[in-house]
């Protein structure tokens, strides 16, 4: 018997289980799944990232990426203290090298300020050394509420508050299919099919893939990009105090190289951003030719390729050399040697992208 609910949600990432959580707050009764392909929940971009809470300085005052940014934040924060999750305080600072990005720090504070974001400060040379006492810059701004949490902890105590509600999260359910029926959806997986009023797509890195699946006609595809780590080593992890970010180049939809300490006490440099080869290539080696193909029939890869392939071309060099990656860290933090730095794990980003 097909199992039936009123809502069916595609990804147990962090944003399928707040999402759940919504429903399930304003909704009592209704009934929810999430389906999730892997044997956990948060098993990709949520607990492959660097683990920070943004606090809004970033996007176009009004939009709505800086108004969810900030009420993020703030809802985030509550869920953690509600379930004991630790948050880390720890402040950001985004230091400029040069005159150039010096300039863009005033446009970046700007932002921040009509985003609500709260104590935001510039800062000189001077300043930026009484917080970070190792790094090196012309000027900075200092956000302290900018925060670390691990989001693979987060999406967990999710999973487990939407079960003591009623949610159903069915893991190991690989989404295969999905039907319009006259009742709504029947999506499709290889151990059931589940019957659903309506259908919820956060699956992430296939969400174009799922939207395809279910009649939709995305004006976007995916394209990943693999973010790869370093470690400090422990005796020069004291050169990071919290987290040092450069200033984001306007061009490119990447914050760059920085370094953060993370909830766990150590400290990783990264990501870069290099093209992937499968939606889900962790390493280099991995490679799924239908997923190759499907990226090399996208007019918008092409276009975008050959607007940044300069910066494409650097960042393959920064993935296989980790002397060129430490020199994006030296920018940052000049007392870095390629001594200091182990490599680490890799995330992979669903960046979107329109054909034009």
């Amino acid at each position: 018997m097909t199992p039936r609910c009123d809502v069916a949600i595609v990804g147990g990432g962090i944003v399928g289980l707040a999402t759940a959580l919504a429903l399930a707050e304003r909704a009592p009764d209704l009934r929810v799944t999430v389906l999730e392909k892997e044997a956990d929940v948060g098993r990709h971009q949520t607990g492959h990232n660097s683990g920070v809470i943004h606090s809004g300085l970033y996007y176009r005052p009004g939009s709505a990426k800086a108004r969810l940014c900030v009420e993020g934040g703030r809802l985030l924060r509550a869920f953690c203290a509600d379930a004991g999750i630790p948050v880390h305080e720890c402040g950001k600072v985004v230091v400029a090298t040069n005159a150039a990005e010096a300039a863009r720090l005033d446009e970046l504070y700007a932002r921040g300020v009509a985003n609500g974001v709260a104590r935001l400060e510039l800062l000189s040379a001077d300043g930026l050394r009484q917080i970070e006492p190792y790094a090196a810059g012309v000027r900075a701004l200092w956000s302290p509420t900018t925060a670390v949490v691990d989001f693979q902890q987060v999406a967990r105590a999710l999973a487990a508050v939407l079960q003591r509600r009623g949610v159903q999260i069915a893991t190991a359910s690989r989404v295969v299919g999905v039907r319009r029926v006259s009742a709504g959806f029947v999506v499709q997986t290889p151990h059931t099919d589940v019957a659903a009023r309506w259908l919820v797509n956060c699956a992430g890195l296939y969400s174009d893939v799922v939207a395809r699946m279910a009649g939709a006609r995305p004006d976007v595809q995916i394209v990943p990009f693999r973010g790869e780590y370093y470690l400090l080593r422990p005796e020069r992890a004291h050169l990071v105090r919290g987290l040092i970010y450069p200033v984001p180049d306007p061009r490119f939809p990447f914050l760059g190289v920085h370094l953060t300490r993370t909830i766990h006490g150590g400290v990783e440099a990264g990501p870069n951003a290099v093209l992937a080869l499968a939606r889900e290539g962790y390493t280099r080696w991995r490679v799924h030719p239908a997923e190759v193909a499907m990226l090399l029939a996208y007019p918008g890869f092409w276009r975008m390729a050959r607007r940044y392939w300069r910066t494409g071309l650097h960042e393959v060099v920064r993935s296989l050399s980790t002397r060129a990656f430490v020199r994006a860290l030296q920018r940052l933090v000049p007392a870095l040697d390629v001594a200091d730095v182990v490599r680490a794990g890799a995330g992979v980003r669903a960046q979107a992208v329109r054909p034009d």
